[in-house]
This record gives structure tokens, C-alpha cells and sequence, in this order.
């Protein structure tokens, strides 16, 4: 491994030797050493996929497209600002996100005429595109809890054109009492360590990392899922998903949730057009997960794309 590699906690290191496959270790590693190209798609409310390919080529940018996702693109000769200056950009007519963060609502495929519940929505990046692929039709619910992180979900529902959306400024925890059994679908991205977006040039997205950190998130992470759990219909599904790579707020959280409902929940198996996955852990330490734990999904970290964890859970029945 690179010396920068060092860089990162020694714990969180030894960790990642637990956690990734042995043979995989050290090129996995290496990623967090890389920067990220910056990603984006294409609002297709706005303006066709073509189109936006060819403005963006005559102001001079250079994009490659994702196999997975049509309306996704890899800018290859600029950044993240310099995309920012572009007219498209100005128009709401593309979205800046990493290619992860995408996978979510991809998964949980809201439809048009759905209603979804958007359980910690803040900016907002995936609440717009399931807006984008409910055409803009159906009723999305995007709580989320922190004042100034609100307004930039505003904001961003604004500049993308999206009308089928009411955002709450709320707490996720309590939205169930207000909805309970309501919604056909849930999307948690739930609030995490987020270890999958460590970068050794960039000490500060990895300086705050303690396990007591993971623990505080477990804590929240449970009580959001909960809620998740309570305002879906039976027969309806909750995307579950962190940017960490922690099996205690991950396989653990998911876990907890099998135990709490036992025959109530089961775990939807996740189809990616992706290499770079591996299916959730059997065990951490001294936990064994149930056998339906394999359903779930850990995309592995590449030099274009951030770790990051998917879970599909469908409610069988009520409490």
C-alpha cells in the first residue's frame, strides 16, 4: 500500500482488513488515495440526454457515459466548478452527484403515480432524481430535520423543476405519527461515518472518525428505520443505504430491524448491472446476521465511484 494510505485512522485500517475481501485489499485501499472525476446526470424534465450531450460538447466538455445509467456521465477535462459555470448547470437542466449516490433510487424504482416518503432528503440530490424518474407525477414526502440544510433542499427542488414534491422541515424520527402505513415507498439514506467518502489529500473528511462516532449514528440510524418501517404500506419496500462501509451501522442496523419484526420484514434481493459489489457480511466480531443479510448489497470503492451500502426491505405486515 502507498504510504498516504497511512494517513487514515490505524483503527479504521485495521478494520478494512475485516471488512474487504483479503485478495482485494490493498487496491481497495488505494482508492481512498484517488479524487473522485466529477459526476453527474441529466435532467431529463428539462432537456433530452442528447441534447445536453451536445451543448455540453460545444462549451468544451469532454463527458463519458455510464453503462448503468443512461442519463449519468464521468466529465473527464474539468471539474466540479467549472461545470458550475456551464448554461446547463445555470438552467437546472443537470444535477452534480457521485455515481453511488445515484444507486438508491435507482434500486427502489419509484414509478410514476407512487407516493414515496424521502425520510433524510437534505440537499436533496436524491429526492430530485426520484422526481425525475416519477416524471414528475405522484407525491414525494422530503423531510428533513436541519434548518439550513432545508432551505438548499428548497432550493434545489426549485432549480430542477420539480413540482411533485412537498418538503417538510421535520424530524424523520416522528414523520410516522402523521403517516403511518401511508406510503408505497421509502427511500433512507440514512445519516452515517460516512467512511466511504475518505480522501487522504483532504485530512478533514476523515479526522473526526472515532468508533464512538459509529455508535451515535447506530442510534439514529435505528430510529429513522423504525419510523421507515412504521409509515409503509404492507407489501411496500424501504430502501435502506449509508456511504459508509461500518458493518455495525450496516448489516447490524438491518439486523436489529429482522429481529425487532420477526416475520414482519424480508429482504428483497438487489439486482446491479456492477463488478465492483459484493453481497453483505455473514458476521462481525462476535454477531451472526441472519441468512437474509446476503440479499444486501456493499458497493465496493473504485476510482470513480465511493463505497456504499443498499438494502431493500419489504414490510410482509403490520405490527
Amino acid at each position: 500500500m502507498k504510504k498516504a494510505i497511512y494517513k487514515l485512522p490505524s483503527h479504521f485500517i485495521e478494520r478494512m482488513r475485516l471488512i474487504f475481501p483479503p485478495e482485494r485489499f490493498s487496491e481497495l485501499m488505494h482508492t481512498f488515495t484517488q479524487k473522485k472525476p466529477t459526476t453527474f446526470r441529466i435532467n431529463t424534465l428539462k432537456i433530452g440526454i442528447l441534447e445536453a450531450e451536445e451543448r455540453l460538447k460545444r462549451e468544451g466538455f469532454k463527458t463519458e457515459k455510464v453503462s448503468w445509467y443512461p442519463e449519468a456521465f464521468i466529465l473527464r477535462n474539468a471539474g466540479k466548478k467549472e461545470l458550475m459555470k456551464s448554461e446547463l448547470y445555470k438552467e437546472g437542466c443537470i444535477y452534480i452527484q457521485g455515481l453511488s449516490s445515484m444507486l438508491p433510487p435507482l434500486v427502489l424504482n419509484p414509478i410514476p403515480g407512487e407516493c414515496i416518503l424521502d425520510l433524510a432528503s437534505a440537499p436533496g440530490s436524491k429526492t430530485t432524481q426520484m422526481a425525475v424518474l416519477m416524471k414528475n407525477q405522484g407525491k414525494i414526502i422530503a423531510v428533513e430535520k436541519i434548518k439550513d440544510r432545508f432551505f438548499k433542499l428548497l432550493s434545489n427542488l426549485k432549480e430542477q423543476g420539480i413540482t411533485n414534491t412537498e418538503a417538510i422541515l421535520g424530524d424523520g424520527e416522528k414523520i410516522w405519527f402523521k403517516y403511518k402505513d401511508f406510503f408505497d415507498k421509502v427511500l433512507l439514506d440514512a445519516p452515517c461515518s460516512s467512511e466511504g467518502r475518505f480522501d487522504t489529500t483532504n485530512p478533514k473528511t476523515f479526522l473526526y472518525w472515532k468508533e464512538k462516532k459509529i455508535k451515535e449514528m447506530v442510534h439514529k440510524q435505528k430510529r429513522l428505520l423504525f419510523s421507515a418501517f412504521q409509515a409503509v404500506k404492507v407489501g411496500g419496500l424501504i430502501l435502506y443505504s449509508t456511504c459508509t462501509f461500518s458493518p455495525e451501522e450496516n448489516e447490524g442496523v438491518i439486523n436489529w430491524l429482522l429481529k425487532k419484526f420477526p416475520g414482519k420484514i424480508t429482504l428483497k434481493k438487489i439486482k446491479l448491472n456492477l463488478s465492483n459489489f459484493i453481497p453483505g457480511l455473514k458476521k462481525w466480531k462476535d454477531e451472526e446476521f441472519s441468512s437474509l443479510i446476503h440479499n444486501c448489497v456493499r458497493v465496493l470503492p473504485t476510482s470513480e465511484m465511493e463505497g456504499f451500502f443498499l438494502c431493500l426491505i419489504q414490510k410482509l405486515a403490520h405490527l
